[in-house]
């Protein structure tokens, strides 16, 4: 939330609150984000369900085994992250109000397991299941970002302890020292 103090002629006017959560989700980028994550939820279940089965059956162990964890990685992932779009349009259209989605918000887990770059073989999965992998990951970089500022606005200095940071990581630290110390 930002306030900002208006001066005209010499007299100073009520400040006046602007909340990005807000102004976000009355905006067309917050459709644009629901309508891909939702998307790439359907994409993932129709592929799961029919070529991602085919390209798994021709895998050999131990890389099916690596198929089947990121293709459970993979569905958690989008899950917490349907999860997220449903509360924030269910706030949006009046359905719930802040305290219920601020409640359900801290049962949604947003944590960035198994990137890319740190799995043996990733490269050898075939390549259909290695782009919804990578594609979740942006969405999830995307609404992690949105989440961190929702939430800093509602909570003045408090960054997501639940998740690690992916804008700034020295502002992370800086908001975990301030909450230590009580600044």
């Amino acid at each position: 939330m930002s306030e900002f103090r208006s001066v005209q002629n010499g007299l100073v006017a009520d400040r006046v609150t602007v909340s990005f959560g807000e102004r976000f989700e009355a905006s067309g980028q917050f459709d644009a984000v629901f309508r891909e994550g939702m998307g790439l939820v359907e994409e993932v279940a129709a592929y799961l369900d029919g070529l991602g089965r085919r390209e798994s059956k021709a895998l050999k162990p131990p890389l099916s085994v690596l198929y089947a964890t990121e293709s459970m990685r993979l569905t958690t992932r989008l899950l917490d992250l349907a999860s997220w779009l449903l509360i924030r349009r269910a706030l949006k259209e009046g359905e719930i109000d802040a305290d219920e989605a601020k409640r359900k918000r801290q049962r949604v887990k947003l944590k960035a397991l198994g990137r890319p770059g740190h799995i043996k073989r990733f490269e050898e999965l075939p390549a259909s299941l290695q782009d919804l992998i990578e594609r979740s990951f942006a969405l999830h970089d995307r609404i992690v970002k949105l989440d961190q500022a929702v939430r800093s606005e509602n909570s003045p200095g408090i960054d997501c302890l639940d998740e690690p940071s992916v804008g700034n990581p020295v502002a992370a630290q800086m908001n975990l020292l301030r909450q230590a110390f009580g600044n």
